[in-house]
């Protein structure tokens, strides 16, 4: 491909970011459209971070496996805290992803483009010594592996690391959303990252944070299913040019991207229930949650 200058413009990409698709409760009108908006835009890459099912049941990984695999492009997944099996302790803590059976060869896949490359690092867990296990973690042993990976790109490849939880912790330590997030954060930072792609929280953000290495920009994803926070069902479309990345948050309702963009991270992925939390203009706050079976 080439320019109107006639230079090669390889660092041209399109890249779908999906997040919490929740198969068990999914949405299948918004998980139509997203694969005819596959089909017709063929991106280059297809970034899904977490939550591909309900209650990690093996039908719901079934319907996600089924979905994923009849996507025409290369696909990366993103474990998520619904995606650890919950009425099986022993499958958890010996077998966790044992589940994704058919398409393991997907789960924190790098995907390498010209110029460009999805990275991903684990922040979901089998267990933590906090109650609330549905929070991010990042061990020493997923960050250093995310590192390394990003340490082995080209020279001059940019990186777009893929999470589940937000990285950015809030509160105390006792209630930070994703451990040693600031951590991570900060050693991202020392690197030529683009973004940090996330989900978790089922509506979109594009956020800059903070580090002592200087900022990171981090990109969350909404919801493809109907466990929605205060958006309709939306995903995430990001465009890199070789110098610039753009998003837009598409959804079937033509909202534009600000008004589907909260401007915080909250601390769970509940719908808004108090004051001052993070809400999207849209604020369609569901008057009672979604059941979870």
């Amino acid at each position: 491909m080439t320019d109107g200058n006639g230079t090669e413009g390889r660092d041209n990409a399109l890249l779908f970011h999906f997040s919490d698709i929740h198969f068990g409760l999914e949405d299948n009108e918004a998980l139509d459209w997203a694969k005819d908006e596959i089909a017709r835009q063929c991106p280059d890459a297809v970034a899904i971070t977490g939550d591909l099912t309900m209650r990690a049941r093996h039908r719901e990984f079934a319907a996600a496996r089924d979905w994923i695999l009849s996507l025409k492009a290369p696909v990366t997944v993103e474990v998520g805290n619904h995606d650890m099996p919950y009425f099986n302790p022993i499958e958890r803590f010996f077998a966790p992803y044992s589940r994704f059976k058919g398409m393991e060869q997907l789960v924190e896949r790098e995907i390498d483009l010209p110029g460009i490359a999805v990275v991903p690092l684990k922040t979901a867990v089998r267990a933590q010594p906090r109650l609330n296990w549905s929070k991010g973690w990042v061990t020493g042993r997923a960050l250093k592996k995310c590192l390394d990976a990003i340490d082995a790109l080209p020279p001059g490849t940019s990186a777009l690391v893929t999470v589940h939880h937000p990285l950015r912790e809030v509160g105390t330590e006792g209630t930070a959303l994703t451990k040693n997030g600031e951590r991570a954060l900060a050693e991202l930072a020392k690197r030529n990252v683009l973004a940090v792609l996330s989900g978790h929280v089922h509506d979109a953000f594009d956020l800059v944070e903070p580090t002592p290495n200087g900022p990171v920009r981090m990109i969350g994803a909404g919801t493809l299913s109907k466990r929605t926070r205060s958006t309709p069902p939306s995903f995430n479309e990001l465009r890199w040019d070789g110098q610039q990345l753009t998003v837009s948050v598409r959804n079937l309702e033509h909202v534009s991207s600000r008004d589907m963009m909260i401007d915080d991270v909250p601390e769970d992925a509940l719908p808004p229930r108090e004051p001052g939390e993070p809400v999207a203009p849209v604020g369609r706050i569901p008057r009672t949650d979604p059941p979870v079976h």
